[in-house]
């Protein structure tokens, strides 16, 4: 059977107006002409610097008249905020939506007719993710089982796991998780993030960690020995997503705050190969 989960700690913005594909497509990381109704897109907003700020998931409304932004809920004033800036002469409108946000994994989910749902454009083991008018009142798993499979399956969870205004998206690893057109041409942070690809400046990844006990706070350090190799980031029930030098990627005998730390590398991780 689906476990599906309501996802309380998500908002969702509605970009209306003739021109909020245009609009959007200039100021985030991922191609919005590929967003359709059954298809999301997951994307990074950036600052000028090409640094993280946050990301969501873009939907398209099933009466095609709007965009609709799946964010963090702490993150959707500021994100409102910082997107109103750049509307300039554009036909956009920005607001609320009251849409609640839930996600399914396992055999057996059939999406809900009329409302907007999509397959996790991350990873299919991801599931799928569908917002409602109202949460639903029969959920089969709540946010902690839906925060054990996303850390299980290696995927970021908004400022959980990563730093405003420090962490570059190939670090989080959204090049290999769907979340980065390298075709749609210029936005905001481009430079950068090309840059970092085709020079090859990775030098650390977000990758799940486990350990024998319920894994340290967000920040602390990892160590190998007496060298800081990583820190931690998110985690739940001894399973985690930790921030690991690529060098470190494959040792043994990590520690954080005097835990054991192994590292787990996911299926559809790669190292980039490194420039000719």
């Amino acid at each position: 059977m689906a476990r599906i989960a309501h996802l309380s700690d998500r908002s969702v913005l509605g970009i209306s107006g003739a021109d909020r594909v245009s609009f959007l497509q200039g100021l985030v990381s991922n191609d919005m002409t590929t967003v359709a109704p059954g298809r999301a897109a997951w994307t990074a907003f950036l600052s000028a610097q090409g640094k993280w700020l946050a990301d969501f998931f873009v939907f398209a409304d099933p009466e095609g008249e709007r965009l609709l932004l799946d964010c963090t809920a702490s993150q959707a004033d500021m994100l409102r905020q910082r997107l109103s800036r750049y509307r300039l002469r554009a036909q956009v409108e920005l607001g609320e939506t009251g849409y609640a946000v839930h996600a399914a994994w396992g055999e057996g989910f059939t999406p809900p007719e009329g409302y907007p749902a999509a397959p996790d454009p991350r990873v299919a083991q991801a599931g799928w993710r569908f917002l409602l008018g109202h949460p639903t009142p029969h959920p089969t798993a709540d946010e902690a089982d839906y925060d054990r499979h996303r850390l299980a399956l290696g995927l970021p969870d908004g400022p959980r796991d990563c730093e405003s205004d420090k962490t570059l998206l190939l670090e989080a690893n959204f090049d290999q998780l769907n979340g980065i057109s390298w075709t749609k041409g210029c936005y905001m942070g481009q430079e950068l993030t090309a840059r970092t690809r085709y020079r090859g400046l990775v030098r650390r990844h977000l990758v799940p960690v486990s350990a024998p006990a319920d894994l340290p706070v967000p920040g602390t350090p990892v160590m190998a020995g007496e060298k800081t190799v990583g820190e931690m980031r998110s985690s739940r029930d001894g399973a985690g997503l930790a921030m690991i030098r690529s060098e470190h990627l494959h040792d043994t005998g990590l520690v954080a705050a005097g835990h054991g730390v192994q590292v787990h590398l996911p299926q559809w991780f790669s190292l980039p190969a490194k420039p000719q």
